[in-house]
């Protein structure tokens, strides 16, 4: 009987995380939307990204969030469905090198480089050449997870143990 009410726990704490960390990266998206979307974006809610490296619940947290941000900020379909894979992508990467932390903002910026490009030029027919929206994407995925999501990673690595499940203080 314990067992059962410690794995239900679990689940809901587990699911709670999710749906705090996609309601986070929803809100930062549309605060932001004038930079969100476009072909020169710097989607700030992307920092959340390092998140895998403290709790595998923000896995399905980014995807939601990132879906959500996506429709409710008026994307084509193409980017409802691209750009949502592509932070899946990036958030199971990052939760795989969760063991290095100065590794799990690697994939995020590489995910979004290879899939949002294609999606910028071809589903909004911006014009330019796909190498540009590959430098674009980096810079906004470099800048808003490389910088700001590693920042974010200290300072929460400080309180890991009271903030996510299954850490140690």
């Amino acid at each position: 009987m314990k067992r059962e009410n410690k794995t239900r726990a679990w689940s809901s704490r587990t699911i709670t995380e999710a749906a705090l960390i996609a309601a986070l990266y929803v809100a930062l998206t549309l605060m932001f939307e004038p930079i969100s979307f476009g072909p020169i974006q710097f989607r700030i809610s992307e920092m959340f990204c390092v998140l895998p490296y403290f709790t595998p619940a923000a896995v399905p947290g980014l995807f939601a969030g990132c879906l959500l941000g996506n429709i409710l900020g008026g994307a084509m379909l193409p980017d409802i469905v691209f750009g949502s894979l592509a932070t899946l992508v990036g958030a199971v990467g990052s939760y795989m090198l969760r063991g290095n932390k100065y590794f799990v903002c690697i994939p995020p910026i590489l995910a979004n480089m290879a899939i949002i490009p294609p999606v910028l030029k071809y589903a909004y027919n911006f014009e330019g050449a796909l190498s540009y929206f590959i430098i674009t994407v980096g810079i906004g995925e470099i800048l808003a997870v490389g910088v700001i999501g590693n920042i974010l990673l200290s300072i929460l690595e400080k309180y890991k143990g009271r903030l996510f499940l299954g850490q140690e203080s």
